[in-house]
């Protein structure tokens, strides 16, 4: 059994999650080798070496945990596959030309890739494909509701399409083919079947999320709130260390949590 700490990278070192992944990795027992920054400029009240580019700090580590932009998923692919280190991956909106990278750099290291590294978030997202299931889209209406700080960018949230996909993947459908978002104007009545996104944003929530489903006869509502980006922070932590004695593969924080059935 391998007994050194497990040498941890973080790409994005300035970053609202990086800054709060510099103190969770030692407090987590792993060791912070390195991080990345834009222009490779120190970050104020972060001792570690840091780089601009991928490539140096991929080499010094067991794994890199990545919270950055869809830029660069492509270039941290390439250069952890090089480099034979393990991926933790938080970026979310990946185009499917993005998505194809990491599902072939997952054929030669093990990758975690999660819209949501909240063992929270993880379980309602099961919950949601469970009732996705059990409550076909003839008699339920699914709606996504989410809420984020003023700042945040794209919309709907990363979580919310992945609680939304789950919902898909219990109905056996696809969610690109079922999703309707950003109604505005004489839309129509409700499409049958449809899975519905609505984005609120305002102050500095950091994230609210609700799966609801709505019969004739009932309503059932999952929500979820995070408090404290920290705890991002540390389910990435988490799935980091699960990582160290992983095959190459693609998995999710079902996986880190230990929720999936093994395969025979």
């Amino acid at each position: 059994m391998d007994t050194q700490p497990l040498r941890i990278g973080i790409a994005g070192l300035n970053g609202r999650v990086g800054r709060l992944l510099a103190e969770e990795v030692p407090a987590g027992g792993a060791l912070l080798v390195g991080g990345t920054t834009r222009d490779g400029a120190p970050v104020t009240g972060i001792d570690c070496p840091v780089y601009a580019d991928i490539s140096d700090l991929a080499p010094q580590c067991d794994v890199v945990i990545d919270f950055t932009h869809v830029a660069t998923v492509e270039t941290h692919a390439i250069a952890l596959t090089l480099a034979g280190t393990a991926w933790v991956l938080g970026t979310t909106g990946l185009s499917t030309r993005e998505q194809q990278a990491v599902d072939t750099t997952a054929r030669r290291i093990a990758v975690v890739q999660a819209a949501n590294f909240s063992p929270g978030v993880t379980l309602v997202t099961r919950l949601a494909r469970q009732m996705g299931a059990a409550l076909p889209g003839s008699d339920y209406d699914a709606e996504i509701l989410e809420m984020h700080h003023r700042q945040k960018v794209d919309a709907p949230s990363g979580t919310a399409l992945a609680m939304g996909r789950a919902v898909a993947e219990g109905r056996g459908i696809r969610l690109e083919e079922h999703i309707e978002s950003g109604r505005d104007g004489h839309t129509g009545p409700r499409t049958d079947g449809a899975i519905g996104f609505a984005a609120l944003r305002g102050g500095q929530i950091v994230g609210e999320h609700s799966v609801i489903f709505t019969s004739s006869h009932e309503q059932i509502s999952l929500t979820h709130r995070s408090f404290d980006r920290r705890v991002y922070a540390t389910g990435a932590v988490r799935a980091a260390q699960w990582l160290r004695t992983r095959p190459p593969g693609l998995y999710d924080m079902e996986d880190v949590l230990g929720l999936k059935q093994p395969t025979r």
